[in-house]
């Protein structure tokens, strides 16, 4: 299994989740833990997803949900999990 981490944040509004979702389902990534919360009016969701079905390249998958985020108004951020573990290691 390659896992991925995915983050979203910005200003909350109707349809992050279910633009994301959609948007993964379309690319053959499940969603195998998340957790979002709201504060003061701002939207915050981190996702550990199972990129192994993928059917293009990473770095592909990873400009597509970035540009998704932009049109949604929200950044989104797509990193392979051993990358996203060493720059949060303590």
């Amino acid at each position: 299994m390659k896992k991925a981490i995915i983050t979203v944040v910005g200003k909350d509004q109707v349809g992050i989740i279910a633009e994301v979702c959609s948007f993964l389902a379309k690319n053959n990534v499940n969603i195998l833990d998340i957790s979002q919360t709201i504060i003061q009016g701002y939207f915050n969701m981190m996702m550990v997803v199972d990129i192994s079905a993928i059917e293009k390249e990473f770095v592909d998958l990873s400009e597509e949900i970035d540009a998704l985020g932009n049109h949604i108004g929200v950044n989104i951020r797509l990193q392979h999990e051993d990358i996203f573990n060493k720059m949060h290691r303590i």
